[in-house]
C-alpha cells in the first residue's frame, strides 16, 4: 500500500527530482493528489485497450512506474494471444510493480523490463501508452521516440499520450498553473510543499504545447490524433496509425 507523500515537508535543500526509492514508496499517493483526472485517464486506457488491442500483438507501457496503465490494459484486453511489455528505468518502481503484479488477477502475460525506453524495441504493437512519460525525455529525442513507436505499431494501432502541457498564451498558462496549485492545496499539500516540488521538477519535466505534440505525432506517420481529456495543464491524447 502506498504511503502518504510527505517528501517536501522537511527542511532539506531542494534537489532535482528523481524516481528513486523514496518517490516510489509514495508515488501512488503523489500522482493521485497531483494530477487532476488521473483516475479517469487510467480507466479510459482500459476502455481503449478493449477496443484497439489486436489478437497476436504486443502492448507497451513505456515509463510504467507502478504499472497503473499496464494493469488497466491487462483488464481491458479481450483479444487473444496478447503480451504486455512494461518498461521503466527506475529499479525501485519495477521492484514495487513486481509485487503488485503478483497480487493482480489479470491473465494477460506481462513482461517487466528495467530499461531506458529510448533503447526499447517496439515490435508488433497494437497499443502503446506513454502516460506522463514523454515530458521526462530530452526534447531532442522525443521525435525519434514517437517515430519508433509509429513504426512498431500495426495499422489501426493506438498511441495514448498523456502529458503536462504548456500554453502559448502566457496569461492562460499562469491561470492553469495557479488552478493546478489550488487543486494540490485542496488535496492536502501546503504552499511550501508545492513550491519545493515545482523547484525540484523544473528542467526535469519539460512540458510542451498541444500543438507541438500534434505536429510531432502527425509527422511521425500517424493518420490522426485528438485530445480526449484535459483538465487545467494536463491532457491526454490518442493517435491512430
Amino acid at each position: 500500500m502506498s504511503q502518504r507523500d510527505t517528501i517536501y515537508q522537511n527542511d532539506a535543500p531542494v534537489s532535482a527530482f528523481v524516481f528513486d526509492d523514496k518517490v516510489a514508496t509514495v508515488f501512488a499517493d503523489m500522482i493521485n493528489r497531483s494530477v487532476p483526472g488521473y483516475a479517469s485517464i487510467i480507466g479510459m486506457i482500459s476502455s481503449f485497450a478493449e477496443r484497439y488491442v489486436q489478437a497476436g500483438s504486443r502492448c507497451y507501457d513505456l515509463g510504467c512506474s507502478l504499472g497503473a496503465a499496464t494493469l488497466a490494459m491487462r483488464h481491458g484486453i479481450v483479444a487473444d494471444d496478447v503480451e504486455i511489455v512494461a518498461v521503466d528505468n527506475s529499479a525501485a518502481m519495477i521492484e514495487r510493480f513486481e509485487n503488485l503484479l503478483l497480487q493482480d488477477s489479470g491473465r494477460v502475460p506481462v513482461t517487466l523490463q528495467c530499461a531506458d525506453i529510448l533503447d526499447t524495441p517496439i515490435e508488433n504493437a497494437s497499443m502503446v501508452v506513454l502516460n506522463f512519460t514523454l515530458q521526462f525525455v530530452p526534447l531532442a529525442q522525443r521525435q525519434m521516440l514517437i517515430e519508433r513507436i509509429a513504426a512498431g505499431l500495426r495499422p489501426g494501432g493506438m498511441l495514448v499520450l498523456s502529458e503536462k502541457i504548456h500554453f502559448e498564451d502566457e496569461q492562460l498558462n499562469e491561470l492553469f498553473i495557479d488552478l493546478h496549485h489550488r487543486f494540490k492545496e485542496q488535496n492536502g499539500y501546503s504552499k511550501t510543499e508545492i513550491s519545493k516540488k515545482r523547484a525540484s521538477i523544473e528542467n526535469v519535466l519539460v512540458p510542451e504545447t498541444l500543438r507541438a505534440h500534434e505536429r510531432r505525432i502527425l509527422d511521425a506517420g500517424f493518420s490522426s490524433c485528438a485530445v480526449w481529456f484535459q483538465c487545467f495543464n494536463f491532457a491526454s491524447m490518442v493517435a491512430v496509425k
